[in-house]
């Protein structure tokens, strides 16, 4: 996001390292007063600008997922990409911008994701059609974006990154919290709650074993957790197809 992008018109980078002479980065620059430049060249500058900035978020998020947070370093990222420390740190100026752009990008990203998931014609199912509809994409997110857990969690990750992901989490289990008052309309709003809660903490548990195995052994977890998660709560659902969530914000 722009307050944690580099200010792509400063061309800083490590002392001594060559690439401190570089062009101004390919996402800035404008025609000098009276110039005849085409105006579709700022344009141009700025498509391959972005370009790099995604080049080099692709390279944060493999680093961060080998490595860690913690022992990654901008010269690594640098690496990684196949640029130099100038070159990054003319869109980034440390590894904490890199990792709040990065985590921006993939909470904005798992939003899209749950709240397509959670869609109403989506939890309008049986129980069982509906944690297929419900986990799948969740699933897949974080299958496709390892990086995603290793922002969201760590005691030296950015705060703002943290903060942003504790008040997702907050909105995710009101949505869950929705959807389970649909099937349990009988059931008084404090154990909703808790079994939201407890739902919660079983698909965490579960998404961590999958995400620690590939192919075969992964698809066998994905199984495993939607008959945890189905077993726990068709005793209480019955056989009654679900009321419609309220709306939430």
């Amino acid at each position: 996001m722009p307050e944690a992008r580099a200010d792509k018109s400063a061309a800083t980078g490590a002392p001594g390292d060559a690439s401190t002479t570089e062009a101004i980065p390919e996402g800035t620059g404008t025609a000098a007063p009276g110039s005849t430049a085409s105006p579709t060249r700022p344009r141009r500058r700025q498509a391959r600008g972005e370009a790099r900035i995604a080049q080099l978020l692709r390279a944060a998020a493999d680093v961060f997922c080998a490595n860690g947070y913690t022992a990654s370093s901008t010269n690594a990222i640098a690496r990684e990409a196949g640029v130099s420390p100038g070159t990054l740190y003319q869109f980034f100026p440390n590894k904490e911008a890199i990792a709040v752009e990065l985590g921006d990008r993939l909470l904005a990203r798992w939003r899209d994701t749950y709240g397509a998931a959670f869609d109403q014609s989506q939890v309008e199912q049986p129980l069982d059609s509906m944690l297929d509809a419900v986990l799948d994409p969740l699933i897949a997110f974080n299958c496709e974006n390892p990086a995603f857990a290793v922002l969201m969690h760590g005691s030296e990750i950015p705060g703002r990154i943290t903060e942003e992901h504790d008040t997702l989490h907050a909105t995710m289990l009101t949505r869950v919290e929705a959807v389970l008052a649909g099937y349990l309309t009988e059931t008084p709003a404090p154990q909703v709650h808790r079994v939201a809660d407890m739902i919660f903490m079983i698909f965490k548990a579960g998404l961590d074993l999958i995400m620690a195995h590939e192919g075969e052994e992964r698809a066998a977890y994905i199984r495993e957790l939607k008959t945890v998660l189905f077993r726990y709560l068709d005793p209480l659902v019955g056989d009654d197809l679900p009321c419609p969530p309220a709306p939430t914000p």
